[in-house]
């Protein structure tokens, strides 16, 4: 199976090839996306040849699917099983929890703010912090690191301490411009809602697009969405500026999910397999995303 010369948009309709203009995606990081999307309410496990059709669709050549897989098999996320001829990839038990704890962060309902400071008071600080940075925490001194989620798993000697807000006024609003790059994420996602506001208004009720067109185009939306969720800082609504983009962000990625999503898990349960047969359409975790999008 060579997908080498593959082209940018093969196979998909106009409309959802537009969605990839300008979009540069990274072969591992895709791959991260499927599996949280459609493999990890699926069980955990899919056959490489799902993969290298997957993303042979947004221009990844299976010469890139193969060294991203088993980079993320060094890493510690997946870990490949044969049967027969066919190499399966099944996410390790750490890479799981990791992923279902992502998976309420898109899907669930919005949780609690939860207020956390992280003392790092050992070797390696700026390696650390900069680690925490990445997961959406301020640094407010070479060693002190102020967030608004559980701290990650993370190396050294740290302290973390759990906080709560005991005052709302305006200085937090004063604050967090100075310890956060707002700017930043509000762009991020304005550029969001401008792509993807774009490409509902063009597709309306999907009646149009294929069950394929429908998965590729769930999992782009899951990506880019990723991409800023996981970096942003998820402060309260009074800490943020007026009119934050993240709002209509939110509303709009659970509004295009749910019209994608019967066509492209129809789609799955034909085409994606484990090693033990053709994966499901639905199963209570998927199920439980699609309810938890309706609710909001």
């Amino acid at each position: 199976m060579s997908a080498d010369n593959v082209k940018l948009g093969d196979d998909l309709s106009e409309a959802v090839a537009a969605l990839l203009v300008d979009l540069p995606i990274k072969a591992a990081s895709f791959i991260v996306t499927i599996y949280g999307d459609v493999i990890e309410p699926r069980g955990g496990v899919v056959w490489i040849g799902n993969l290298i059709e997957t993303c042979k669709s947004v221009g990844i050549t299976e010469t890139l699917v193969r060294t991203a897989v088993s980079r993320l098999v060094a890493a510690g996320q997946l870990a490949g099983e044969r049967e027969g001829r066919r190499s399966f990839y099944r996410l390790t038990k750490a890479a799981q929890t990791e992923f279902a704890e992502a998976a309420t962060l898109f899907y669930g309902p919005q949780s609690a703010v939860r207020w956390q400071f992280v003392l790092i008071n050992g070797p390696a600080p700026e390696e650390i912090m900069q680690g925490l940075e990445r997961e959406g925490f301020a640094r407010l001194n070479p060693r002190l690191a102020m967030g608004t989620h559980p701290a990650p798993p993370l190396p050294g000697r740290v302290v973390v301490f759990d906080a709560q807000l005991a005052t709302e006024n305006g200085a937090l609003r004063e604050f967090a411009e100075e310890a956060w790059n707002l700017p930043r994420f509000a762009e991020a996602y304005s550029e969001f809602t401008a792509r993807f506001g774009s490409f509902a208004r063009r597709v309306g009720n999907c009646a149009a697009l294929s069950p394929f067109d429908c998965l590729i185009a769930r999992l782009l939306l899951v990506h880019q969405y990723r991409l800023i969720m996981l970096r942003e800082p998820h402060l309260p609504k009074s800490a943020l500026p007026d009119n934050w983009p993240g709002e209509e962000a939110r509303r709009l990625f659970a509004e295009l999910y749910l019209r994608l999503s019967k066509k492209a898990d129809g789609y799955v349960a034909r085409r994606f397999v484990n090693e033990s047969g053709k994966l499901p359409e639905m199963t209570p975790a998927s199920q439980a995303r699609l309810d938890h999008l309706k609710a909001r």
